[in-house]
């Protein structure tokens, strides 16, 4: 199975989700899904930059999990996420974005950028163990 998205906590408390431009599945979205649930087992402050810079469009039937998946974890991501950052050059996948968040709005402070770079800056700004 190839993967939607890697999930890089190496740099935690930031956490890098990189989509992987894999086509969405029922299986590999909802490891996705369950993996990014799993950067919360600390309980502790983080933050999030999802990079889109290769994702490709989830289906329709994938991007209404992604905004249950909001819904359901909207009090953990309250308590413990500081903010996402979203790299996303593509205008279409900043589309689906606004489609996801039209379903189920974001919990936390959140930002949609062009680069990493700009990201990690915002990011860095924002004090990550200050924040929940």
């Amino acid at each position: 199975m190839e993967p939607y998205a890697i999930i890089d906590e190496a740099y935690f408390p930031i956490v890098k989700i990189r989509f992987t431009g894999s086509k969405s599945t029922d299986q590999n979205f909802q490891s996705y899904l369950d993996q990014t649930k799993a950067c919360y087992r600390h309980e502790r402050p983080l933050a999030i930059i999802f990079d889109a810079s290769k994702a490709s469009v989830p289906g329709l039937s994938h991007q209404k999990m992604q905004a249950n998946w909001l819904k359901e974890n909207e009090d953990l991501m309250k308590r413990f996420c500081a903010c996402t950052a979203y790299v996303i050059p593509n205008v279409a996948i900043r589309s689906i974005l606004k489609m996801i968040f039209s379903f189920q709005g974001q919990p936390v402070p959140y930002k949609i950028f062009e680069t990493e770079d700009e990201a990690l800056t915002w990011v860095n700004n924002i004090n990550v163990t200050q924040s929940s």
